[in-house]
């Protein structure tokens, strides 16, 4: 069994132990080292990091194969790539880069399929002169989503 086959099997079994946790991208370069980014329902704490840390590096022997191992949890800055994240993250305001355009506004919904945005924009009157503030909504389906960002507000 490869290395690759025994830390997905070892991780697979350490995320089945805490069910709000999910992988978001795991890596193992050409010189061993093996690189996890996990997500969570309720955000990570450095004890899940911890956990999923020894439940891989404690079955797996550096007499067979030497290796370092990094487990953290996925930052702000790495935009959103999983479902459950988006659904965690219903509320806030995201950037999102589509095929065609990029929209700022609050994430209204997040299904299986799709994310529903709605923002506020200034637009001309339909009648007159002068701008309205309208409530702009877009359905955006995953796989139009080039990038998408949660937008932190201070």
């Amino acid at each position: 069994m490869s290395l690759k086959d025994k830390v997905q099997n070892l991780l697979e079994g350490a995320l089945q132990e805490n069910p709000s946790l999910f992988l978001i991208e795991s890596k193992i370069h050409p010189d061993n080292s093996i690189e996890i980014i996990i997500d969570g329902d309720n955000g990570v704490k450095v004890e899940d990091c911890i956990a999923v840390s020894r439940a891989i590096e404690h079955n797996l022997d550096r007499e067979e194969e030497d290796f370092s191992l990094q487990v953290m949890s996925s930052g702000v800055s790495e935009g959103l790539k999983h479902v459950r994240q988006y659904k965690k993250n219903v509320g806030r305001k995201l950037k999102v880069k589509t095929t065609e355009e990029t929209i700022e506004g609050e994430l209204i919904s997040a299904t299986e399929d799709t994310v529903v945005l709605t923002w506020k924009t200034r637009e001309p009157k339909p009648v007159g002169k002068g701008k309205v503030t309208v409530t702009k909504e877009a359905t955006i389906a995953y796989e139009n989503i080039v990038e998408a960002k949660v937008m932190i507000t201070f």
